[in-house]
């Protein structure tokens, strides 16, 4: 397994930044696309936030549920990729790996990837606010 290391605030501004630039160029389809897929971790963040709720309350493990939630985090990751927010893909792609099997990753490790739930949807969203505002 590879590590990963924290992404400074910093480095992922500039990545947006840089994003957004190459985005404004893209047609309408892309833009839409894009807006689309962020939308969709948002989305995908919540879905899992009420899951996790559930599986507090009840303590009842749901493998299908789980395996859902793998999917979807793992499609998130290749569409992103695919619209060129590698950062953010990489995060969902872990999401998707950790769902198909939550013991296979340590505290420290997640930690690390910063693959915090409301950490994901911070990040779409401040995405989103700066493409609305180009």
């Amino acid at each position: 397994m590879a590590v990963i290391t924290d992404v400074s605030l910093w480095e992922l501004i500039r990545h947006l930044k840089q994003w957004l630039t190459n985005l404004n160029r893209a047609s309408n389809e892309r833009q839409r696309q894009s807006v689309e897929a962020l939308r969709a971790v948002v989305i995908a963040a919540r879905h899992t936030q009420a899951y996790v709720r559930r599986l507090n309350d009840t303590a009842n493990q749901d493998h299908a549920q789980e395996a859902k939630l793998s999917e979807m985090w793992t499609e998130l990751g290749f569409r992103l990729g695919d619209l060129g927010l590698s950062k953010l893909a990489k995060r969902c792609d872990i999401k998707g790996r950790y769902w198909a099997n939550p013991a296979r990753f340590d505290s420290e490790f997640l930690h690390k990837a910063d693959v915090g739930l409301e950490r994901m949807e911070q990040l779409a969203r401040q995405m989103l606010v700066q493409f609305e505002r180009n």
